[in-house]
């Protein structure tokens, strides 16, 4: 799709990144600078900002709050769009999406909250349509993943009798952020059921699936998380419902497992995930399984390829949208290739 607005900043290369010192926020300015494009290094304390090498390095740093529109305003400025790496985006997203409307410029950011998610789309879909702006929550690997793996895979179906995705991770090493997120946020998790959105059954379904290796025969356990909303937003369906590996879940759950560890010089851990999505319409079954390194380090190249893609104009739409309603998800999976591996087949 193109409008004014896409033509407009098609010729501005500058990604504000609010966060940027955070763990997932180094890795998407790392990533926007591999692009070609001017990563804006945005943060609540100065110091921080300069102590993650980012002046060194020749990026622009600027300090702003949430709480301070003003100061928001001023950080923004210069910026064709903004990519929000600073959780937990309940307190966030409401914040940067207005001061991103304000400013005239494309809002994402890597959600898992469903809150944060259904917030975000409810409030600004009107205004963003009106500016002829994108606003993309959950544009990293919980989330957007999968709904660009669902819509892939669905390809020309237009509705789907069940779908379900099912998230396996060989460890689950949690930043701080991912702590103090879980911490704050105590919303019941929300699925589709009887094609509604419906708090998750308790106690939770689980299921046992087969994954290519590294996984083999995974045990999960129902856990939603961004994704549903994208997915209920834009694809019908009468159930939808994600599981979590209980492997990952118990690590999550362990206050006492350490954060991640780099193992590269790119500063990715040895954490390896799989997305396992199948989908059903009567009797015919579609399967996707994306696998790659780091669910936090993946989340760069995700959102950072719908960054700029948005600023070549290559959308279908604008307004609060899920990524699988803006972009072509089988042409940005294929993208995203040198980092995930992704296999279709029908079952």
């Amino acid at each position: 799709m193109t409008n004014e607005k896409t033509d407009i900043t098609k010729t501005t290369q500058s990604v504000a990144v609010l966060g940027a010192n955070g763990h997932t926020g180094r890795f998407v300015v790392a990533e926007l600078l591999r692009r070609g494009l001017k990563p804006i290094a945005i943060g609540r304390n100065a110091e921080r900002l300069a102590a993650a090498g980012f002046p060194e390095r020749g990026i622009q740093c600027r300090k702003a709050v949430v709480e301070d529109d003003e100061a928001l305003d001023r950080a923004l400025a210069g910026a064709a769009a903004v990519i929000n790496c600073a959780g937990p985006f309940m307190d966030t997203a409401d914040a940067v999406a207005r001061a991103a409307l304000r400013a005239g410029i494309h809002y994402l950011d890597v959600t898992a909250e469903q809150p944060s998610v259904q917030a975000t789309f409810e409030r600004h879909e009107v205004a963003a349509r009106k500016a002829g702006v994108a606003i993309i929550p959950a544009m990293g690997f919980y989330g957007g993943l999968a709904d660009l793996l669902v819509a892939a895979v669905m390809d020309e179906w237009e509705h789907a009798d069940t779908i379900e995705i099912r998230v396996a991770l060989d460890s689950w090493l949690p930043t701080r952020g991912t702590r103090v997120t879980g911490e704050k946020n105590t919303a019941r998790r929300l699925a589709v059921s009887g094609g509604q959105l419906e708090p998750v059954h308790q106690p939770p379904a689980e299921r046992v699936s087969i994954l290519p290796a590294p996984f083999g025969r995974q045990t999960f356990v129902e856990l939603p998380f961004s994704e549903v909303p994208l997915i209920a937003r834009h694809v019908r369906t009468k159930e939808l419902h994600t599981f979590l590996s209980t492997i990952a879940l118990r690590d999550v759950r362990d206050p006492s497992t350490p954060p991640p560890q780099a193992v590269d010089e790119t500063g990715r851990s040895a954490q390896r995930f799989a997305v396992e999505v199948i989908v059903a319409q009567g009797d015919m079954r579609r399967r996707i399984v994306a696998q790659g390194q780091d669910i936090y380090a993946v989340s760069a190249p995700i959102i950072c390829e719908a960054v700029q893609r948005i600023l070549s104009g290559d959308i279908r739409d604008v307004g609060a949208k899920p990524p699988g309603a803006i972009f072509n998800a089988a042409s940005f999976l294929q993208a995203l290739g040198p980092h995930l591996s992704v296999e279709i087949s029908e079952t």
